[in-house]
């Protein structure tokens, strides 16, 4: 996954609220690296992307199925006719 940035001096934020500036740096850190996992959305545009063409080639092999089970009962039906 592509990583999102985060802004540190947004840790001032925080420190203006009456944190110190230790404190308010650890918290910039761990907002920092809790957001570099989440998916952007150019993953998510990927993934939805991947999904359809699973679904769609899925939708194909079942609708061959389908088909050639179909036309075996008729060839079958048609023996006994």
């Amino acid at each position: 996954m592509n990583g999102t940035t985060f802004d540190t001096l947004a840790a001032k934020a925080p420190w203006g609220a009456g944190f110190n500036q230790r404190q308010a740096e650890a918290a910039a850190d761990v907002m920092r690296s809790s957001r570099a996992g989440l998916a952007t959305k150019a993953d998510l545009d990927t993934l939805r992307t991947d999904m359809r063409g699973n679904l769609y080639r899925a939708l194909w092999i079942q609708t061959g199925a389908i088909a050639g089970t179909a036309a075996a009962k008729v060839v079958v039906a048609m023996k006994f006719l």
